[in-house]
């Protein structure tokens, strides 16, 4: 029987991360998924039921043309799994279906820097091996608006342990939820090519992923 497919999308129409490489060759070693990795808009205008999951990695800008849209939003309404990976949360601004698949929009971020991620529920797949407070290096999304309320936060930042935070106390970095039949989850996490080789973080995609997936 063939393993589960993922389709990831990197591509970048706005800032692109360098880190996008070692974040396609993370996935395609998480083991259990085969990896089709595209930077073309195109690729959503077809079927995509054969996929487990829609990964998008460190997208930006506008990424998807108006059929693919129709199509992705097809796809997680009846049930597909759909990943965001950090600056996911940095594309198709003026697609309003989208803000809402995701959970919230990215408005700005302080300089990288190490800080703490409390993990707020580890009862998910991505969390449970986590310790309670995850010592990470990464920008620490501000987002436009607090996504808690409408999502099943799991990870939130702590500003005291970080310079420039614009959030407050309510500060979530990932969080999952439910669109139609299909599952979102999102990560704030992942700018740096080293996050990509680190076994905490690679288990907290497959976590996220897997989940995503049904699986």
């Amino acid at each position: 029987m063939a393993a589960p497919a993922l389709l990831v999308h990197t591509r970048t129409t706005d800032y692109r991360h360098e880190s996008i490489p070692a974040g396609v060759a993370a996935l395609r070693g998480l083991g259990g998924f085969d990896v089709d990795a595209t930077e073309a808009p195109e690729a959503f205008e077809g079927p995509l039921d054969r996929y487990a999951a829609v990964v998008f990695l460190s997208t930006s800008g506008t990424v998807l043309t108006p059929a693919g849209r129709e199509r992705l939003a097809a796809y997680v309404e009846s049930g597909g799994g759909f990943v965001g990976v950090h600056a996911a949360a940095c594309t198709e601004y003026d697609w309003p279906y989208y803000g809402e698949l995701l959970g919230a929009r990215f408005d700005r971020h302080p300089a990288l820097q190490p800080g703490r991620a409390v993990v707020e529920d580890r009862d998910h797949p991505a969390t449970r091996h986590l310790p309670p407070v995850w010592q990470f290096t990464d920008e620490w999304y501000d987002f436009r608006t607090s996504p808690r309320g409408t999502v099943r936060v799991l990870v939130s930042a702590d500003e005291s342990s970080y310079d420039g935070g614009g959030m407050g106390e309510d500060h979530p970095l990932v969080w999952c939820r439910e669109q139609g039949a299909g599952r979102v989850f999102y990560t704030a996490l992942g700018h740096t090519a080293e996050a990509y080789a680190d076994p905490d973080f690679r288990a907290h995609l497959l976590g996220g992923i897997t989940w995503a997936a049904g699986r």
